[in-house]
């Protein structure tokens, strides 16, 4: 053994081909990188902390040690442990390295993929394409998603809330909140019960996205943070405006491009554009409205399958926009008592129908649609 800043590479061991010197003086390089005080936080993490799930050659031997013992412990007796190669060796050197990068934002390295983001695309492509790969993230990353998530107080938000698509979620987790996973680590959520790869692929996802919008946001004692979706926001100040300050009577034009596109917009990135296209007929947005009766010939299916698919959209609203319901009921009632268009507020009062309708209104909608079923 040496002390912390000591040389224990050198020795009585002699190195045996170019290989092995190479190894030798990478690791003496990552030790005297790893030993600088600014890295002191580390020490007593194990060397597993830096390990990926794609990783191969794992030194396993090695996994459970943390740095300080291994920075403390000569090469030739690391290379000399049982089950060690120079494989094996070479693959320790590279998780030492990687624990001098894990904490680096991404901005201050364009090159580090250890946040999850692998750009793809093909030559001649004006833009790439940023592909998630979960198998790249390490429980040092994971680590400082969750303590982003807590440091700005946003663990109440619901997964469903916000994630990039519903689509990929399983609906059993929608109204599940981020706090649910900030106590657990990568390998812990993979042993929990029905959290298959895509469950934990669904979670890592989410975090990243997360982390990303709160990377460079700094708390402040007088404001708290919210996240909302972002079609919410325009939404809710045109609703706003109409209730509170606007003089001019609602038109329907106005309805269907404030309103009603952004949602079915949202609807075709959570849904699908098979269910945004069918809300898109039923409510006339490019023409007359289509009867469920008309909708289900030209798709082929039934009545009630037709009822199904747009009930999809009360489901992903209930997650997305939950106050959505009371906000509309407002601007109902608002326009409702103020000279309105008539073809504005049947809009209107279409949409809230279909996106938000009321739960003693679902079973008997088929019934009272005033069509023949």
């Amino acid at each position: 053994m040496a002390g912390p800043s000591g040389d224990i590479s050198s020795g009585m061991h002699k190195p045996t081909s170019a290989e092995e010197y190479k190894l030798i003086g990478s690791f003496d390089t990552v030790r005297k990188t790893l030993l600088h005080d600014r890295f002191a936080d580390r020490m007593d993490r194990p060397l597993a902390y830096w390990a990926l799930p794609n990783d191969r050659r794992l030194p396993l031997a090695f996994l459970g040690r943390t740095l300080r013992e291994l920075l403390d412990t000569r090469f030739e007796e690391l290379a000399d442990t049982p089950g060690i190669g120079q494989k094996k060796i070479a693959t320790l050197i590279k998780l030492l390295n990687r624990a001098t990068k894990e904490q680096s934002r991404p901005s201050e390295d364009p090159s580090n993929e250890s946040d999850g983001i692998k750009v793809k695309g093909r030559s001649g492509e004006r833009s790439n394409r940023e592909v998630f790969e979960p198998a790249t993230i390490s429980e040092a990353v994971w680590e400082r998603w969750r303590d982003a998530v807590v440091k700005h107080s946003v663990e109440c938000e619901k997964i469903g809330r916000v994630a990039p698509s519903l689509q990929a979620v399983p609906t059993v987790i929608w109204q599940t909140t981020l706090e649910t996973y900030c106590d657990y680590s990568i390998s812990e959520i993979r042993q929990l019960k029905t959290h298959g790869e895509k469950r934990v692929r669904t979670i890592l996802e989410v975090f990243n996205s997360v982390q990303a919008m709160l990377a460079d946001v700094k708390p402040q004692k007088h404001l708290a943070l919210r996240l909302l979706p972002k079609f919410i926001v325009p939404i809710e100040c045109w609703i706003d405006d109409v209730v509170v300050g606007r003089t001019d009577p609602l038109t329907r034009d106005d309805v269907r491009v404030s309103l009603v596109v952004p949602l079915i917009e949202q609807i075709q990135t959570d849904a699908g554009a098979a269910v945004g296209q069918l809300v898109e007929g039923r409510l006339g947005v490019h023409g007359d409205p289509q009867l469920v009766r008309q909708q289900s010939r030209k798709m082929g299916v039934t009545r009630a399958r037709i009822y199904q698919l747009l009930e999809e959209c009360a489901k992903v609203m209930s997650v997305r926009w939950p106050e959505g319901h009371a906000k509309l009921r407002t601007l109902a009632d608002h326009c409702e008592k103020s000279e309105t268009d008539a073809d504005a507020l049947q809009l209107l009062r279409s949409a809230i129908d279909v996106f938000f309708p009321d739960p003693e209104e679902l079973a008997d909608r088929a019934e009272h649609d005033g069509e023949a079923r």
